[in-house]
C-alpha cells in the first residue's frame, strides 16, 4: 500500500504540473487561434475580399494554428514531436498528391475570386461552356446557358483556357450581312 501511495505521489509531483501546463497551452492556444482567425476575417472583409474566400481562409488559419497548439501541448507532455511532424508532413504530401486535381481547382477558384475576370451576372464563354454566371465557388463556377440549363464548370478548365466576357463592355459590335431583294431573285 505504501509503495502505491509513493508511486501516486511521485506521478502527481512529476506529471501534474506538466499536464496542467499542457491544458493551459491548449485552452489559451485555442482562444488565441480563434481570435487571430476572426481578426484575419475582419481585415479581409474590410479590404472587400469575397466572403467565400474570407470564410475559407479563416477556417484554414484557425485549424493550422490549432495544429501548432496541439504540437506544443504534446511537446510539453514529453511526447517527441519530431516524429509527429514527420508523419504529419508525409500525410500532407499524400493528401496533396491524392487531391491534385481538386487542389488545382481550388487554386483556380482563388485566382478567379481575387482577379475577377468576370462577376455574377456576366455572360461568358470559358472552359468549353457559354452562359450567365450564377456563382463562382472555390472548386467550380455555375453557369446558366441560354436555354436555361445549369452548367457546373471546374475552375481549372476556366483558368487554363481563354475567357470571353461578352457583357464586360456596355456596347458590342455585330456584323450582319443583308442581301438585297434584287440579289435574292435569280
Amino acid at each position: 500500500m505504501e509503495a502505491a501511495t509513493g508511486l501516486v505521489g511521485y506521478w502527481i509531483s512529476n506529471y501534474a504540473v506538466k499536464i496542467l501546463i499542457a491544458l493551459l497551452i491548449l485552452l489559451i492556444g485555442k482562444w488565441i487561434s480563434h481570435r487571430i482567425s476572426i481578426l484575419l476575417g475582419k481585415v479581409l472583409e474590410k479590404n472587400r475580399i469575397d466572403l467565400i474566400l474570407v470564410k475559407f481562409l479563416e477556417n484554414i488559419t484557425y485549424y493550422t494554428l490549432l495544429i501548432v497548439v496541439l504540437i506544443a501541448a504534446a511537446g510539453q507532455l514529453g511526447i517527441p514531436t519530431t516524429s509527429f511532424l514527420t508523419v504529419l508532413g508525409a500525410a500532407g504530401l499524400a493528401v496533396a498528391l491524392a487531391l491534385k486535381s481538386s487542389l488545382s481547382n481550388f487554386a483556380s477558384g482563388v485566382m478567379l475570386i481575387l482577379f475577377r475576370p468576370f462577376t455574377v451576372g456576366d455572360f461568358i464563354t470559358a472552359g468549353g461552356a457559354s452562359g450567365t454566371v450564377n456563382s463562382v465557388n472555390i472548386f467550380n463556377t455555375v453557369l446558366t446557358t441560354p436555354d436555361n440549363q445549369k452548367m457546373i464548370v471546374p475552375n481549372n478548365s476556366i483558368t487554363n483556357g481563354n475567357i470571353t466576357n461578352v457583357t464586360a463592355n456596355p456596347t458590342r459590335r455585330i456584323n450582319l450581312v443583308v442581301a438585297s431583294v434584287t440579289e435574292m431573285i435569280f
